[in-house]
C-alpha cells in the first residue's frame, strides 16, 4: 500500500513558519540549507538539505549561479538583523499570481486523440533516441553532424506536437537516467516547438526552434561520460567542466557550418539568466535572444522532471511551481507562455481533488488550464485505492475541482506514470 509521509496540519504550519527565503549574499556559516532556488544544474551539491558548516561550501554556493535559497531557522541560524527574508506564505502568493496569469492557453485543440498519439509518440521516441545517439556519437568522435537527419527528425517531432502537444512531451519525460542526455535533447526539441507555437511564431521559425532544442546540449559530448553520469557530488573541476558544454557545443556547430545563428545562439546561451547570473557570458535581460530565453525554460523543465543518476525527478506540477518561484532566472513572458503550453498541472502530475480523491492528470483543457482531464484512483483520507475513474473537470457534471498539488514520492506511488500513459513504467537500471 502507498505510504503517506505527511505531517499533521498543525505541524505543517509550524514547519512552514520556520522556512525563510534569503539571498545568497546573506548566507552564513551555521545556517541550515533547506533548498536552493534553482535547478541542480546550477550548483555542484549532491544534496540540497544540509547544515552549512564549511567555509569552502559557502564559497562554492556564492560562486554558483544560485541567487536565492531557503533556510530552516529551526535547524540553524536565522538571518541577521537588516537582511531581507521572505516567508513561505509570501512566496506562495507570488507563485500563484504568476501561474494564474497563464490560465488561458492559446493553443488550438488537438487534432488526434491522446491515446492514439501516445502510441505514435512511443515509437517516435524510440526512433529519435537512436538517431540522437548516432548524431552525438559522431560529435564525440569528431565527425561532422548529420544535419539532414536532424532536420528530418525535427519535422517528425513537430508533426506529433501539432497533432497533440501533450503526448510526446509527456512521454519524453519518462527516461532512464542513463539515457538522459539523448532523450533530454528530444524532449527539449518538442518543448521548444510547443512553446514557439504558443508564442505565435511562424512554422519555419518553429522548426528552427525545434532544431535548436535538439542540438542545444551537443557540447556535452566533449565531457567525460563518467562525469556526466556521476551519481554523487561533483568536484569543483568536474562542475567547471560541465559548465563549459555550451561553448564546446558552439565550437561543434560552428565547425559544421550548417546551422543558423539562431540554433547556435540557443546552444551557447541556454544557461543564461535574465538577472545576469547565468553562464557562459553573464548576459542579462534583452541581451539574451528570445530563442535562448525559450531554451532556458525548456531545458530546465525537462531536466528537473527527469530522473538522473544522482537525483529523482520532481513532479511536473511541483516543477512548474518551483520555476515560478525562481525570480530572475526566466523571462516572465516566455515562462507564462511555457506554462500555457504544458499546463499549470502538466500531464502526469498528481493532484488532490476537493472530493478528497487523489488523481493523475491525463490531458489539458484547450480553454482553461485549471480544469484538465484527470484519473482519480485513491482516497486520501482513508488511504485506500479505488477503481480508476476518468473525470473531465471542465464538464459541469464533474462536480469536483483541483485544490492542490501532491507529491507521488511522498505518498509512495511507484507506478503513477502507468496510470496516465497506459504503458509499463520504465524502471531505473541498476
Amino acid at each position: 500500500m502507498p505510504r503517506r509521509r505527511g505531517r499533521t496540519p498543525a505541524n505543517l504550519i509550524w514547519m512552514i513558519s520556520m522556512l525563510k527565503r534569503i539571498a545568497v549574499a546573506d548566507l552564513r556559516i551555521g545556517m541550515y540549507i533547506q533548498e536552493f532556488c534553482g535547478s541542480w544544474m546550477d550548483h555542484p551539491f549532491w544534496k540540497s538539505k544540509f547544515l552549512l558548516d564549511s567555509p569552502q561550501d559557502l564559497r562554492r554556493i556564492q560562486a554558483s549561479s544560485i541567487s536565492e535559497l531557503w533556510i530552516d531557522v529551526s535547524k540553524g541560524l536565522d538571518v541577521e538583523a537588516g537582511a531581507v527574508a521572505r516567508s513561505e506564505a509570501e512566496a506562495q502568493k507570488e507563485v500563484e499570481a504568476t501561474l494564474m496569469a497563464a490560465v488561458q492557453p492559446r493553443s488550438p485543440a488537438p487534432s488526434a486523440p491522446m491515446d492514439l498519439e501516445l502510441e505514435r509518440a512511443a515509437k517516435l521516441c524510440a526512433r529519435s533516441k537512436q538517431a540522437v545517439i548516432s548524431m552525438f556519437s559522431d560529435a564525440r568522435m569528431g565527425k561532422a553532424l548529420d544535419f539532414e537527419q536532424a532536420e528530418s527528425l525535427v519535422a517528425e517531432i513537430s508533426d506529433s506536437v501539432m497533432r497533440h502537444p501533450n503526448a510526446l512531451i509527456s512521454l519524453a519525460r519518462l527516461k532512464h537516467a542513463d539515457e538522459y542526455t539523448y532523450m533530454h535533447s528530444v524532449a527539449v526539441c518538442a518543448l521548444m516547438i510547443a512553446l514557439a507555437r504558443q508564442l505565435g511564431l511562424g512554422e519555419g521559425v518553429v522548426r528552427e526552434a525545434g532544431l535548436a532544442g535538439l542540438l542545444h546540449d551537443v557540447g556535452k559530448m566533449a565531457i567525460d561520460h563518467d562525469v556526466l553520469n556521476k551519481p554523487g557530488k561533483l568536484s569543483d573541476a568536474e562542475f567547471s567542466a560541465v559548465r563549459r558544454h555550451p561553448e564546446a557545443g558552439g565550437e561543434i556547430l560552428r565547425a559544421g557550418r550548417q546551422v543558423s545563428a539562431l540554433v547556435l545562439d540557443v546552444c551557447l546561451h541556454h544557461h543564461e539568466k535574465v538577472d545576469g547570473s547565468g553562464y557562459p557570458h553573464g548576459l542579462q535581460g534583452e541581451q539574451i535572444s528570445l530563442f535562448a530565453r525559450m531554451g532556458a525554460v525548456c531545458d530546465v523543465y525537462d531536466a528537473i522532471t527527469s530522473n538522473r543518476p544522482y537525483k529523482a525527478g520532481w513532479d511536473p506540477a511541483e516543477s512548474i511551481r518551483k520555476m515560478a518561484e525562481w525570480k530572475g532566472h526566466f523571462d516572465e513572458a516566455v515562462f507564462q507562455a511555457f506554462v500555457k503550453a504544458v499546463g499549470i498541472y502538466p500531464v502526469g502530475a498528481l493532484v488532490r481533488l476537493e472530493s478528497g480523491r487523489l488523481a493523475v492528470v491525463l490531458e489539458q483543457n484547450a480553454k482553461s488550464l485549471l480544469v484538465p482531464k484527470v484519473k482519480a484512483f485513491f482516497l486520501a483520507k482513508s488511504r485506500v485505492q479505488i477503481p480508476p475513474v476518468v473525470i473531465d473537470l471542465s464538464k459541469p457534471t464533474a462536480q469536483d475541482r483541483i485544490v492542490g498539488r501532491e507529491s507521488a514520492a511522498a505518498w509512495g506511488f511507484e507506478h503513477l506514470d502507468e496510470l496516465w500513459s497506459g504503458m509499463p513504467q520504465q524502471r531505473p537500471r541498476r
